[in-house]
Formats: structure tokens, C-alpha cells, sequence
């Protein structure tokens, strides 16, 4: 079946070398969509020998529409195609053992594999999205960035639809399964990631844009009967308005009770106890406390991301990409 390599990128640096230099090892046809960068990742490309394609200014970047005009730049008689973002590195045997897997599941129009952090020990928030990526194999609702896809079934829905900023994949994961489709992640290990977050700015943007997300999905498809990304967006305003809404009144009731009032703060650490008990089956002690505590932290980030979502809405819909990285400083 003949395969084709989509990827995306924006002032990736020396990660996108690594990025196109692993899809062209076992892939002759690899399409680069660029939004906007300035640090030479365009010239790399090229030199590299993938085929370029530089998106128009004038329209809002977002990664669905990159990745829609990289696929239409692909062969006519492309069978599959591989999206991989240019933060990536695609595994050595990972699209021959992704192949195989669609060959041999009809029903099946997604696959995808495991996703590493590359320096999980730079930093706690490398780490934090190394265990991210840690999700149950077998059958899936939806997949990240990297996939292998059929390219028939993509062009049935449409492909990504270029107005979400964040969180196209599921989206459109989500119109393929209304459509019978299923989506498999495999035991195998598919794409090293860059994350390249070091800072607390950069993990609370991120959470933002999560939030941004959530609350864009349940705009689009969170009628009956799905109620698509429903429990989480309630979940997002609940737990950060209830406790602290909780406390102002009684704040407010009993002003000379203070102490009192503190109490509904207690079911902050309650809920980090749970989501720590539940990752405990797989991470150790410190790991589970860490994500525990960033799962419930990262509510705050994510809830003004549902908010800057239906500002936006309610000033015309306009939404632009909520980046986290900082720009490398070029490819010299």
C-alpha cells in the first residue's frame, strides 16, 4: 500500500530535522507544511528533500488546516497517510508494523502507537506530558497528532476541520466513529516527542489551550446523544468555581468563622488523592502525587481557556492558535 508522510511544523528548529530525517528514512514521499517560520525551518525542508508547502499568512494558522493542505499535496494514488508533528521523531518499524495492522482490520481507519517524551528528566512538565502519553492500548475514541490513516476514509469526513484550534484530532475522530470507522492505538512504539517545556508559563498556556479545546468540542457535538466533552467542561467549571464560590459565601454568612469558611478547600487535596490513587497502578508514589497535582491545578489555566472559547464566540467566532513553545533561534 503506498504511504505518504504529512508534517507539520512552526520554528521547530533542529527538531524538525530530526522530525523530516525520520520520515524520509522510510517514507519517499513526505509533504512539510509550514505556518509562518522564521527560523529557516522552510530552507531545511527543502534541502532535506521533502516537498514544501508554506500556508498563506492571511489565514488564521491552525494545525487542522496544515495538515489538510499537506494532504492535498500528496499523490493522487497515496493509500495511507502518516501525520506526524515537527516536534517528532517517527520510530524505526513503526509505519511497516502500522501498515500491517490496517491490512489486516477492515473496520479499522486510525492507528496509532506510543508516544515517548525524548528528555522526560529535563524537567517536571517533560515528564508530566511523558506520562500523557501513556494511554490504554487497544481500542480508542480518538488519537494525538501522530497517526496512520486511510486516506479514503479522511477524505469522506472532510479531514480535520481547520477552525478548531486545539484538539482537532479527536474531533475528527469523533465524525469517523459516527460514521461505524474504529480507531486502534497498537503496542508499538511510534514517535519520540520534544515537548521542550521548562516553564510554569509554558505548562499553564498548554492547559489553556486544553481547556480552549474542551470547550470548543462541546460547542460543536455536545448534544444528544453523544454529549461529546460535556462531563469535562463541566467538570473544568465546577471545580474551579464551586469550592471557591462555597467559601465567599460563608466568608460572607460568618465573617467571624473565617476558619470555617476555609473548609471547602479541603476537597482540593481530596480530589488530588483520588486522581493519585488511580494513577498508582502504573506510576510510582512521586509520579502519581505529581500528575495528581497537575490534574487538578491545571483546571484553573484550562477553565480560562473555556472562557477566552466563548468570548471569542460571542465576538464573532474569531479563535487564533494558543502556542506554548518559545521560537528557536534559528538552524545555523
Amino acid at each position: 500500500m503506498n504511504v505518504g508522510v504529512v508534517a507539520i511544523g512552526r520554528n521547530e528548529g533542529q527538531r524538525l530535522r530530526a522530525c523530516l530525517t525520520s520520515a524520509l528514512r522510510d517514507c519517499p514521499t513526505v509533504v512539510y507544511v509550514d505556518s509562518g517560520s522564521t527560523d529557516g525551518s522552510v530552507e531545511l525542508a527543502r534541502s532535506l528533500g521533502a516537498v514544501v508547502v508554506e500556508l498563506d499568512t492571511a489565514t488564521p494558522f491552525t494545525a487542522g488546516r496544515a495538515r489538510n493542505e499537506g494532504f492535498a499535496h500528496l499523490p493522487a494514488d497515496i493509500e495511507l497517510v502518516q501525520f506526524v508533528d515537527g516536534d517528532c521523531d517517527i520510530a524505526p518499524n513503526w509505519i511497516s508494523a502500522a501498515v500491517a495492522a490496517l491490512q489486516t482490520q477492515s473496520s479499522t481507519v486510525i492507528v496509532c502507537g506510543r508516544r515517548r517524551e525524548k528528555f522526560p528528566e529535563a524537567s517536571i512538565f517533560n515528564r508530566l506530558c511523558n506520562m500523557e502519553w501513556d494511554t490504554p492500548i487497544g481500542r480508542a475514541q480518538s488519537c494525538g497528532g501522530d497517526f496512520l490513516v486511510r486516506a479514503s476514509a479522511f477524505r469522506e469526513v472532510g479531514g480535520f476541520d481547520p477552525t478548531v484550534i486545539a484538539g482537532e484530532e479527536p474531533e475528527m475522530c469523533f465524525r469517523l466513529r459516527e460514521k461505524g470507522w474504529t480507531i486502534e492505538r497498537l503496542d508499538a512504539e511510534m514517535t519520540v516527542h520534544d515537548a521542550a517545556m521548562t516553564r510554569v508559563g509554558q505548562w499553564w498556556k498548554r492547559n489553556i489551550r486544553s481547556g480552549h479545546a474542551y470547550a470548543q468540542g462541546y460547542a460543536m457535538h455536545g448534544g444528544p446523544p453523544d454529549f461529546w466533552r460535556r462531563r469535562e467542561v463541566r467538570s473544568i467549571i465546577y471545580w474551579t468555581c464551586a469550592p471557591v464560590i462555597a467559601v465567599i459565601a460563608l466568608l460572607v454568612l460568618a465573617p467571624h468563622h473565617w476558619w470555617v469558611a476555609l473548609c471547602p478547600l479541603l476537597f482540593y487535596p481530596a480530589l488530588i488523592l483520588k486522581v493519585a490513587v488511580g494513577r498508582r497502578r502504573k506510576d510510582s508514589v512521586s509520579d502519581a502525587v505529581l500528575y495528581a497535582v497537575a490534574a487538578v491545578l491545571g483546571k484553573f489555566p484550562q477553565f480560562l481557556g473555556v472562557v477566552k472559547y466563548r468570548v471569542a464566540q460571542r465576538r464573532g467566532g474569531k479563535h487564533t492558535i494558543i502556542e506554548y513553545k518559545s521560537p528557536t533561534q534559528g538552524l545555523a
